[in-house]
């Protein structure tokens, strides 16, 4: 064998493949982690889903202290019954929601990226009267925060979305 350390012969390799990626950490120096941080405003909420899924986002990103980027987006939900009981009707229910994007440089007026993503959430409506609308707001709320949590992976992951440079 011509090596006869494996491990450091793999990691030797490893490494040179993540190098020749352009492979960056999102919170390392000049990351889009870090470029993004309190810098991104979105647009005002007009909805109770809106306003969840803004709230989310300023979780992950802190608020916009210095707006560098402005967010304009759309957000559509849509109930589907999953589960049929015969005789009483749906037993549980999957909200599937979409949120259109588009994110752009507030300096340069330059779109930055843009897109869409997708995710689901469900509840079950076996209960009471009550605990049905409370599942369904809780269910919208986890909606809300999963869109939120794309939309961040999504932007970290944007090639041109880097510290003290602009657009893609």
């Amino acid at each position: 064998m011509w090596c006869s350390d494996r491990r450091a012969f793999v990691l030797g390799l490893a490494a040179f493949a993540l190098a020749g990626c352009r492979f960056e950490p999102v919170y390392g120096p000049g990351g889009s982690g870090t470029a993004l941080m309190g810098s991104v405003r979105a647009d005002d909420p007009v909805s109770r889903a809106d306003f969840n899924f803004v709230a989310a986002l300023e979780e992950r990103l802190g608020r916009p202290v210095a707006p560098r980027y402005a967010l304009a987006y759309r957000i559509t939900q849509r109930a589907v019954e999953t589960g049929v009981v015969r005789g009483i009707g749906a037993s549980r229910i999957q909200l599937r929601g979409q949120l259109d994007f588009t994110l752009t440089d507030q300096a340069t007026g330059a779109q930055v990226a843009q897109g869409r993503v997708e995710a689901d959430s469900a509840y079950s409506t076996t209960s009471t009267q009550l605990a049905t609308l409370t599942a369904a707001e809780d269910a919208e709320l986890r909606l809300m925060r999963m869109l939120a949590d794309g939309l961040v992976t999504r932007l970290m992951s944007e090639p041109g979305l880097r510290t003290g440079t602009g657009g893609a």
